[in-house]
């Protein structure tokens, strides 16, 4: 049973882990890279939010290859026994009224991350005695299977959502959710960023592409991939980046992401093989810092962006909020969420135009204008650890 231990000094709600029992995490092989058992933080919902449940995917990287599971494995990333047994639920986890408007009394979970690819893969790699289990995909049936008698069968609202590589998780699992819940419950899904792009670097080369092509491949994550997006790519891998699942989901989609996405900066745009003599290391500390030829560069990202979406633009089922903030994950900060100083489209905040689009209640849509128009935003925002392994 999970423990909730309310800190109300600092208005924080810390909940307690579930972890499933290892003797059913060993039988249906729905195990964390390690062999350990997945696991999930709930918080119960209550009154006339009761019906309503929110799941929220653990970001957290990837890993590609045997060596960087195995080392990923030995980490809170890769293993519940090495993972905090509490977690802060604040911004659209929040259960203060006044911190989450609109998500504050449903039931709320958090799905640990320990796959090391976004809950898709299921398959395993074995040398000797040492096993690395890529059950991803499994692991979120699971949690599934774990809490749809714990009310999840009834509900009657339904968001599931994510944080980074739990962003793009949503893109795998929006549709099957659905599909199992049926259709009494509204199910809608919402990426926070994890619109990951299929873009080239500053130096015209693409390190995403091979990259998602080897976690695919290793973790056999091909299963899991949008069967629409599958028949008509001409490698599987690709549907691994949402830009060409998207076409293909036909459930209510809410986009949250950074123009600018920091971790996409740092990592795909200009990632390190780019800039071997360390040009951009200071515009990657603090924007205030990039050259103005550094700025106009970083626009190609944002253009990027906006043509990776702008398929999307007229259709009624998808909601965006883009903004030209250095961020990445906008949706669990309670600053960037929903907070006096938080960023803002149009006098909105993300808090609100998620609730307007999810709710039905007005525009759903928000793109920002180029840095560095927008004053509302947390732009030093620091981002120097590598998520991939």
């Amino acid at each position: 049973m999970a423990v909730v231990v309310a800190a109300a000094a600092k208005e924080r709600l810390v909940v307690g882990m579930t972890t499933l029992p290892p003797d059913a995490a060993t039988t249906t092989g729905s195990v964390c890279l390690d062999g350990s058992p997945p696991a999930y933080h709930l918080h119960r919902g209550s009154g006339a939010g009761a019906g309503g449940w929110l799941l929220q995917f653990e970001g957290g990287g990837w890993c590609n290859d045997v060596t960087s599971c195995a080392e990923r494995a030995g980490t809170r990333r890769g293993s519940t026994r090495f993972m905090s047994k509490l977690e802060v639920f604040s911004g659209i986890l929040s259960n203060n009224p006044h911190m989450n408007p609109d998500f504050y009394s449903w039931n709320r979970v958090k799905l640990r991350y320990c796959d090391g690819g976004s809950f898709a893969g299921d398959s395993e790699f074995r040398n000797g005695s040492s096993v690395l289990y890529f059950r991803g995909q499994r692991i979120w049936d699971a949690i599934i299977r774990d809490l749809l008698p714990k009310g999840l069968a009834k509900a009657q609202k339904v968001l599931l959502s994510g944080c980074s590589a739990g962003g793009l998780a949503t893109f795998f699992h929006c549709d099957d959710l659905k599909k199992r819940l049926g259709g009494t419950a509204t199910v809608k899904c919402l990426s926070d960023a994890g619109f990951f792009l299929d873009v080239d670097d500053i130096s015209g080369n693409n390190t995403v592409r091979p990259f998602f092509g080897s976690l695919v491949a290793l973790q056999g994550a091909q299963k899991s991939l949008n069967s629409g997006c599958l028949s008509s790519a001409h490698y599987p891998y690709l549907c691994f980046f949402p830009q060409y699942a998207l076409p293909n989901i036909r459930t209510p989609y809410f986009i949250l992401n950074s123009a600018y996405d920091v971790y996409q900066f740092h990592h795909n745009f200009v990632p390190p093989s780019s800039d071997p003599r360390g040009q951009w290391r200071h515009c990657k500390l603090d924007p205030a810092a990039c050259s103005a030829s550094q700025t106009v560069t970083l626009q190609g990202l944002r253009s990027a962006m906006l043509a990776a979406l702008k398929p999307f633009e007229d259709e009624q089922r998808v909601g965006m909020f883009i903004n030209s903030c250095f961020a990445h994950c906008q949706s669990e900060l309670q600053d960037t969420w929903f907070a006096a100083n938080s960023p803002m489209l149009h006098n909105k905040t993300i808090a609100e135009l998620v609730g307007d689009w999810y709710f039905e209640r007005g525009p759903d849509k928000e793109i920002d204008c180029a840095y560095p128009c927008d004053s509302t935003c947390h732009n030093i925002i620091p981002f120097n650890q590598d998520l991939r392994i």
